[in-house]
């Protein structure tokens, strides 16, 4: 993934904030909307499209545009830097590859060490019937 190439494709628009806020979230447009085509996108490889395709399918739009939004501050310019920042952590999460899980087998000891322990809670639920006397 090429992160410069990909910042330049970003597309912004400032919307209104939703919420309490009063006056001033009624007349300023904080809020900011992060576009980003996929399918139409040169910083991405064919195989790392199809990747985040797999991992971001419900984010992405039928057009293959990921949408991200933040209106977390009061300042534009603040929301924009975390809407990209969230952008970059999204795709290179969607893009790590996940380790192969070995196959391990539980050691004699520990084997041993829970048919122990399950003896012994038998045993003790054993012990709390009533005893029989005939």
């Amino acid at each position: 993934m090429n992160r410069e190439r990909a910042i330049q494709e970003l597309n912004f628009k400032a919307v209104r904030s939703s919420g309490a806020g009063g006056q001033h979230v009624n007349k300023v447009s904080t809020k900011v909307e992060l576009n980003f085509n996929i399918e139409n996108s040169s910083a991405l490889s064919l195989e790392e499209k199809k990747r985040v395709f797999r991992k971001l399918g419900n984010r992405i739009t039928k057009e293959g545009v990921l949408q991200l939004q933040c209106s977390d501050t009061r300042s534009q310019h603040k929301n924009k830097e975390l809407v990209i920042q969230n952008f970059i952590e999204t795709l290179e999460n969607a893009l790590k590859r996940r380790k192969k899980r070995r196959k391990t087998k539980p050691s004699r000891s520990s084997i041993e060490r829970r048919l122990k322990s399950k003896k012994k809670h038998a045993l003790k639920k054993a012990n709390r019937s009533k005893p029989d006397l005939s």
